[in-house]
């Protein structure tokens, strides 16, 4: 969550992968997976996403939760606004980094959740996530020293596919994993709580996506080639609304249902009034499988039309006019 509300801040412009981050006192007391930040040290935004996502690390996730809304107390604020939005019922957090706490809770099916929004969102995380080796330079009154990072996640080294994504171990929570992978252009996470240890996490997350992939393949379809015909419209300066295909449409098949048994129905609607904007709908992409219906996708105007004044209707009615009588 502490990486997906990151990323939001960066696609709102209002940090930038090179900004300065200067890290507190709190932040370089935390305790757990570290890469060791000292009180007053600098490090870039960019740098800070490979501590957190390469090396689990908890100070530089608490440096930029403080950096992006000014307190960690403000930053766990927004992360349980953001899992209400997400429909992550059964979460609290407490923190931002995942220590223990009191009252600090969630879900396989929250994690799920989350890690969908962000690696559907903000792919690119997968460029820090995957990232087996790497190493940044502390920079403090001490000098110059290199740091080794090391991804926790073994599953870097040895599925295929594999896009990440995180890893996590406490006490109470034991070894935890968020397994994203990606073959055949389908997407799959394995979410695994509690593991005794660190082998079986990765062991478990393997036979999920392993069975995942060898029963089900996704069918997209992104409609660039359709042909839409034009709808009527009343009341309008323009008499007919062209459409646009709001968004492509996916359907995932379990194992004996053919892709090329799905088929597709376009249905527009006979007369639409005006005004119009681009987001109003003038029909619908009807999807089936053999007889059931499996889904839809919006047609929406692709052009806004607005409502005719009294001149508008004269200048219609004035070149019906000389149409009909030339």
């Amino acid at each position: 969550m502490t990486l997906l509300l990151i990323y939001e801040a960066l696609e709102a412009d209002q940090l930038r992968l090179m900004d300065d981050v200067t890290v507190s006192e709190h932040a370089a007391s935390m305790g757990g997976s570290q890469v060791y930040l000292e009180p007053y040290e600098v490090q870039n935004v960019e740098t800070m996403i490979k501590c957190i996502s390469i090396a689990s690390a908890n100070d530089a996730s608490v440096a930029m939760a403080e950096h992006i809304a000014g307190s960690e107390e403000e930053f766990v604020a927004r992360m349980n606004e953001k899992a209400k939005e997400l429909g992550m019922m059964n979460t609290n957090f407490v923190n931002c980094c995942g220590l223990d706490a009191d009252n600090h809770y969630s879900t396989a099916y929250d994690v799920a959740l989350m890690s969908r929004e962000l690696i559907t969102r903000f792919p690119e995380v997968s460029n820090y996530t995957t990232i087996w080796m790497d190493t940044f330079v502390h920079t403090t009154k001490k000098g110059r020293s290199e740091f080794g990072l090391t991804n926790t996640n073994k599953l870097i080294k040895s599925y295929k596919g594999i896009t990440g994504l995180k890893t996590g171990s406490t006490s109470i929570a034991k070894y935890c994993l968020s397994a994203t992978a990606r073959r055949n252009n389908m997407d799959l996470i394995a979410v695994i709580l509690a593991a005794p240890d660190t082998k079986t996490r990765f062991a478990e997350a393997a036979k999920l996506l392993n069975y995942g992939f060898a029963n089900y393949s996704v069918f997209v379809d992104d409609n660039k080639d359709i042909v839409i015909e034009p709808v009527a419209v009343a009341k309008g300066v323009s008499e007919y609304a062209y459409g646009q295909v709001k968004d492509e449409f996916s359907y995932l098949c379990s194992s004996g249902r053919k892709p090329e048994n799905i088929r597709k129905e376009i249905v527009l609607y006979d007369k639409v009034v005006a005004p119009l904007t681009t987001e109003d709908k003038i029909g619908d992409i009807i999807y089936y499988y053999e007889n059931d219906k499996i889904g839809s996708v919006d047609i929406l105007a692709s052009e806004a039309i607005k409502k005719a004044g009294y001149f508008d209707c004269l200048k219609k009615s004035l070149k019906k006019y000389f149409v009909a009588y030339n």
